[in-house]
């Protein structure tokens, strides 16, 4: 009996093992992306699947041994999804790999072409290289600098009139401040003398009421 429920589980392990289907070959940019969009979903319903199996196993007497073929039909399905994402990763970067030559071959094609048209171009013509300015006229530059020595001479009479002004500023200020150290110097002269006048007064005004304490002197 024991032996035949081990033949049972091993069959059952081989089958689960045995790809359902084989894997189609990728002939274009847009079955990778869409295989490898389906990579990503069947791996996720696997794991999901095993996560499932898994809770059930522990409910289970045999736990280990519910695991073990929950793992090995896990793994053997991600195998299969690998194969399949393999596949597709290869044909995209063969096909990439394969965009990249085409461009530069165009490009160098596209070079050639423009390359062989400017060969065929007749030359250019040399530019025609413009006659120099005549140097003007003489009346013209004896008027410009009859006109630039006026303007010298007004700024340097402008200059002059503005010096003379500033020199009347600065005497005018320099009398007001004369004017005013004198005022401060006859303030504080009065004051002295007020002073002076206050204390002499004090000093009378004492002695007489000095004098006036004394006593009489006897007759």
């Amino acid at each position: 009996m024991m032996k035949a429920r081990f033949i049972f589980m091993a069959l059952a392990v081989l089958s689960a093992a045995a790809p359902a289907q084989p894997v189609q070959p990728v002939q274009s940019v847009e079955q990778a992306d869409a295989a490898l969009a389906l990579v990503a979903k069947d791996r996720n319903a696997v794991n999901a699947e095993f996560s499932a199996s898994e809770r059930e196993c522990y409910t289970k007497f045999f736990v280990n041994n519910c695991l073990d073929k929950a793992k090995e039909k896990r793994r053997v399905a991600l195998a299969e999804i690998r194969v399949r994402e393999v596949d597709a990763e290869h044909f995209k970067r063969v096909a990439s790999v394969a965009k990249r030559d085409a461009d530069l071959a165009e490009r160098t094609r596209k070079d050639a072409e423009e390359a062989a048209l400017r060969a065929a171009q007749p030359p250019k013509a040399p530019k025609e290289e413009h006659a120099e300015p005549k140097a003007p006229t003489g009346p013209r530059v004896a008027e410009r600098e009859a006109q630039h020595e006026a303007k010298v001479k007004r700024q340097e009479q402008k200059d002059a009139a503005n010096a003379t002004k500033r020199d009347a500023n600065v005497a005018a200020f320099e009398r007001k401040q004369a004017e005013s150290q004198r005022r401060q110097e006859i303030v504080a002269r009065k004051k002295l003398e007020n002073e002076e006048k206050a204390r002499k007064a004090a000093e009378k005004e004492a002695a007489a009421a000095k004098k006036a304490a004394q006593p009489a002197p006897a007759r």
